[in-house]
């Protein structure tokens, strides 16, 4: 039986997530600042909709990607050298968020960014603690990534591309800062092809939460991000 939470209920263990479900934890509750950062210190994430009440997840094993573990193919240097892409950090969040919302994907029917979630994190990006790294071409925003950062945390939410490695570029840059600011782990949440070739892989939800308490303990101002200062060679 699935816990229903009313707006003040905590939230339970996330040892009696099921498994046999993805990692489903509870379903109710709200989408207000409070309610998510709470969840993500917990590891839990809101993914989809019951009669518009938000699911909530923590599945085992968790799919990470160590900034120091980041795969640089060959191919993906080559377009980042080649300055096909003009890159920047929290530029739009909106239509970064709006765009993923709006992207089909392989094996879904719509998606699960409903309007209250995009609005939520909107309200989140307002307040310092969403980010996006976007891709352009031209002026066109083609590409981008979108997340949370609590502490050295990060935790990424969607990534969105309308041209060949926009989201690559993008998550590459994400990368890059993370290192520079000395971030300790990314949450990806559940496991795709797509993140393993870049050097995600899983582990147990009990190893990624020990880290997980250390990197939200660490510091780290909310602000709004930029790219100026990071080391671009690539």
């Amino acid at each position: 039986m699935i816990p229903y939470l009313a707006p003040f209920d905590p939230f339970p263990p996330v040892e009696t997530a099921q498994e046999e479900m993805g990692g489903l934890l509870a379903v109710g509750a709200d989408l207000s600042p409070d309610r998510l950062l709470d969840a993500y210190r917990r590891g839990i994430f809101p993914w989809g909709t019951v009669e518009s009440y938000p699911l909530w997840y923590s599945p085992d094993p968790r799919m990470v990607l160590f900034p120091e573990e980041f795969r640089l193919t060959r191919s993906l240097r080559k377009t980042l050298r080649s300055g096909r892409f003009e890159v920047r950090f929290d530029h739009d969040f909106p239509a970064v968020i709006a765009a993923c919302s709006a992207m089909p994907r392989p094996g879904q029917d719509g998606t699960w960014i409903t309007d209250d979630m995009l609005n939520a994190y909107c309200r989140l990006h307002e307040l310092g603690w969403a980010h996006s790294v976007e891709t352009y071409v031209e002026g066109e925003l083609v590409g981008g990534l979108y997340g949370l950062a609590i502490g050295r945390m990060f935790y990424g939410e969607s990534m969105f591309a309308r041209r060949t490695d926009a989201s690559k570029v993008a998550f590459a840059h994400l990368v890059r800062y993370l290192v520079t600011h000395q971030f300790g782990m990314i949450d990806c949440q559940m496991r795709t092809d797509h993140l393993a070739s870049l050097g995600g892989r899983e582990i147990p939800r009990a190893a990624f939460l020990a880290r997980l308490r250390q990197c939200t303990a660490a510091g780290s101002p909310r602000t709004t991000w930029s790219g100026d200062g990071l080391d671009l060679e690539w």
